[in-house]
């Protein structure tokens, strides 16, 4: 097979970008929009970087028309946005707020009229503050609240829009929202981010029979998992039984009950210290484990973990921050490391060996289950030149690596039917604000103005022809 055969993608592949309520639209008080956890926290001094917030980020919720044409522009056949919850129902109750509900209207009719397939995620960790402030993801109430906001949003796009995912990383909501605190609400308690993964899970069941109550039998639900790569250091009983531990608090206490039905036992085991899990009621995991339509994969980084006896000293290499509180609830036994290799400016390894390692071991978990790379992408400290012109050629052969991946995974059988780089443009990155940019659109923060990078009109190639170009094409 030639290396332009090797290259070429399934015709019906989708080529989109990815992005999230909160980090581009900005708004945040226009027709009848209330806080989230995320406007608290990011108004809460020391929370972000440079104490930046999404008050405007990029201005996308008056600036729409104009990024579906640079979409269009760009060769996109998919675009995954997701809604902001407070807007369409501000305090996470009753019913919706029609002005709200217009804005996503307006968007799905822009990208259907660029034919644009739209995929709609229902949370991408925007939770309203008023359900916060009765609890947030740790009380069980939140996943019927969010299952009466899905039937919503459901009944309001779902003719236009056939692709759908309920959670975006319910992992980061979980554990990073309630056990390290490095992301909204800010919480530092292990037993509370067990619990609220469970009400996670549940709002994912909920959410898709809600969804499916009320749309066309034809369109799709999914969940999008940022499903960890846990490598041990060495192959001793010790590093192994460290890789068990952080696999099943990354990946098995999520697709364990929406894929098989059951937290796996040596989870439950192994957060025995901080709670026996009274909170799975009879009937929660036949709830949780609705027949998905598709999988949606995050990856950016592999995960390399020890037994902690072999931890080096230094500051914590897990890629979650640097907050004295950990994410990985029960696990003060097991010690990140580093991995080799180039990395982005997020200090993240570059390994796309990682994202064919999840491919193939989710097609193995999930036989026959459609999958789609729902988010990848690098940052880099991107900067225009002086005629204007943003070049990356560090992201260019990012993408060139890890679409290989995914087209290599494709060959050995795995049934990958999209990919969705994160992130369309530059915008607000949660805890780190502004200061790092994984956009293939330069944004200026200043004047707003969008320009698509060299890594843009790459992508933009690889989406008209269906085939990667060399690193060095554009």
């Amino acid at each position: 097979m030639s290396d332009l055969m090797a290259a070429t993608f399934p015709p019906a592949f989708l080529w989109g970008a990815a992005t999230s309520a909160y980090q581009i639209e900005g708004a945040v008080r226009e027709d009848g929009r209330t806080p989230s956890i995320w406007d608290t926290f990011s108004h809460t001094p020391g929370k972000t970087a440079g104490g930046d917030t999404g008050d405007i980020a990029v201005d996308h919720y008056h600036r729409y028309r104009e990024d579906v044409a640079l979409m269009a522009e760009l060769g996109l056949t998919a675009y995954r946005f997701s809604v902001s919850w407070p807007r369409v129902q501000p305090t996470g109750r009753g019913p919706a707020v029609q002005r709200g509900l217009d804005f996503y209207r307006r968007l799905v009719d822009e990208l259907l009229a660029h034919g644009i397939k739209p995929a709609v995620t229902l949370y991408h960790w925007d939770l309203p503050q008023e359900l916060e402030d009765a609890g947030g993801w740790p009380e069980r109430d939140t996943a019927y609240r969010f299952a009466e906001y899905a039937q919503i949003v459901g009944e309001a796009l779902g003719d236009r829009v056939e692709q759908w995912i309920t959670l975006n990383e319910p992992w980061c909501s979980a554990f990073l929202g309630y056990s390290s605190g490095v992301h909204a609400p800010g919480r530092t308690e292990p037993a509370a981010a067990l619990r609220a993964a469970h009400h996670l899970n549940l709002a994912h069941g909920l959410g898709a029979t809600a969804l499916r109550s009320v749309m066309p039998a034809r369109n799709s639900v999914a969940i999008s998992l940022n499903s960890s790569v846990v490598r041990p250091l060495s192959q001793q009983p010790a590093d192994l039984a460290a890789a068990r531990k952080i696999d099943d608090l990354a990946n098995g206490v999520f697709h364990g009950p929406i894929l098989h039905g059951a937290y796996p036992q040596s989870l439950l085991e192994a957060t025995a210290s901080l709670t026996d899990w009274p909170y799975v009621r009879d009937g929660d995991l036949a709830v949780i484990q609705q027949p998905l339509d598709a999988l949606g994969l995050n990856y950016y980084t592999p995960t390399l973990v020890s037994a902690a006896e072999s931890a080096p000293p230094g500051p914590r290499a897990d890629g979650h921050g640097s907050s004295d509180h950990s994410p990985w609830p029960a696990a003060q036994d097991v010690a990140f490391h580093q991995t080799p290799g180039e990395r982005t400016e997020m200090g993240w390894t570059i390994d796309p060996t990682g994202l064919h390692e999840l491919i193939m071991r989710y097609t193995r978990e999930a036989p026959g289950l459609p999958l789609y790379i729902t988010e990848n992408g690098a940052a880099y400290d991107d900067k225009p030149e002086s005629d204007g012109s943003v070049h990356d050629p560090e992201r260019i052969a990012y993408l060139h690596g890890h679409l290989s991946a995914v087209h290599r995974a494709i060959a050995d059988g795995a049934d990958v039917r999209g990919y969705y780089l994160w992130s369309l443009m530059d915008n607000f990155e949660w805890a780190y604000g502004y200061g790092k940019r994984f956009g293939a659109v330069y944004v200026d923060y200043v004047t707003l103005e969008r320009i698509p990078k060299s890594s843009a009109h790459w992508y933009a190639r690889a989406a008209r022809t269906g085939k990667l170009p060399e690193v060095g094409e554009r």
